[in-house]
């Protein structure tokens, strides 16, 4: 690995636990405990674009996370960095994500209003340091303080950033690469998505006229594809493999530019060293637009999560009344962190489908 990679040797360590495992470096621990833990598992159950359940095939949190973790496994490793950290780090970016999506995010945080507020990125920390418990000596998964790092300054188009206590200007490469990685991932596979959806959610046409979607049309031209699902995913694939292309070529000119000799000088410079183009990054913006515009605010997606700052209002009114029915873990932090936090940490880890039965059983006692 490169000088300025993050290794054992370098790396801060863990808060409570560093007995070293004989055949897995501390990484590629951490990144086993991500994909073993609950909440990762819950990802699956929890809304990327289309709501679970409404088609099989279509991306959730979890299919995201993983595909994130692929991509940012391919640019570490052209990098030359840690590529056991940064696949723990893509692997847990969502862990703090609630039900029903960014909705069910933005119903929280209403909610949540004088209490501190809900913002997934947080909750990921939170996740990781609080809540899940599979072990008996202390919370959280105890991971190495370059992974949570990483999570903590994880940033996008829609990931404000939020004040910390770590000390560092910015992240490892390693973690910068899970930023890119992940807004590579969710606009390509969302647009994916979109076009696959029965609802017509996309207007096709309008896609075309893209001009990212132009030069990956121009690029396919030669192959002939007639059946429109198969050009649609080969167009989405190939936005993909030029984004990821152009990410490493950029990055690799930055690092050199930059002079990086060492982790040290990651740490203290404030502006990114991982990312796209300006050509490119142009291009993706209006990709960006395009889909808050037609896909995300769009009446068929939001038909389906408007009733959704409902559906969690009455949820956490009842939960907040009815503390005794709270798992005894979740229960323990109320006087630590207060009722609300206490109510909003158990709601948020909630998948689509716990939310929707609970509901059908409140309906039912009234």
């Amino acid at each position: 690995m490169k000088p300025y990679a993050v290794t054992e040797a370098n790396s801060k360590g863990r808060i409570y636990e560093n007995t070293p495992h004989p055949y897995r470096d501390a990484f590629e621990r951490d990144r086993d405990r991500v994909i073993h833990c609950s909440a990762f598992r819950r990802l699956e159950g929890k809304t990327q674009v289309f709501t679970p359940g409404q088609d099989d095939h279509y991306r959730t949190r979890l299919t995201h996370s993983i595909e994130v973790a692929q991509i940012g496994r391919t640019i570490a490793k052209c990098l030359g960095v840690n590529e056991s950290l940064t696949e723990a780090i893509c692997l847990a970016h969502d862990l703090g994500h609630s039900p029903f999506g960014h909705s069910g995010e933005e119903a929280l945080n209403i909610i949540m209003a004088g209490s501190g507020g809900f913002e997934h990125n947080i909750q990921t920390l939170r996740v990781v340091e609080v809540l899940e418990h599979p072990y008996p000596a202390f919370p959280g998964l105890d991971l190495c303080y370059e992974t949570r790092l990483g999570l903590s300054r994880h940033l996008s188009p829609y990931d404000p950033p939020h004040s910390d206590e770590c000390i560092e200007k910015n992240c490892s490469l390693e973690g910068q690469i899970a930023n890119i990685a992940d807004r590579i991932a969710y606009n390509c596979h969302d647009l994916e998505d979109g076009l696959r959806a029965k609802a017509k959610v996309i207007d096709v046409p309008q896609v075309w006229e893209l001009e990212i979607v132009k030069r990956a049309v121009v690029e396919l031209r030669e192959q002939d594809i007639s059946d429109g699902f198969i050009r649609n995913v080969r167009v989405s694939k190939k936005i993909l493999d030029s984004l990821v292309s152009d990410a490493i070529e950029t990055s690799v000119k930055l690092i050199e530019n930059a002079g990086i000799e060492s982790l040290s000088d990651i740490y203290q410079r404030s502006e990114p060293l991982v990312g796209i183009s300006n050509d490119s990054d142009s291009a993706l913006r209006e990709l960006e637009s395009f889909l808050v515009k037609n896909l995300y605010k769009s009446e068929k997606v939001r038909a389906t999560t408007e009733e959704v700052a409902g559906w969690l209002e009455k949820i956490f009114e009842y939960f907040y009344e009815n503390t005794d029915e709270i798992p005894g873990y979740y229960r323990s932090f109320e006087k630590e962190y207060g009722r609300m936090r206490m109510v909003c940490d158990y709601i948020s880890g909630m998948t689509d489908r716990f939310c929707m039965r609970m509901l059908e059983e409140l309906d039912g006692r009234e």
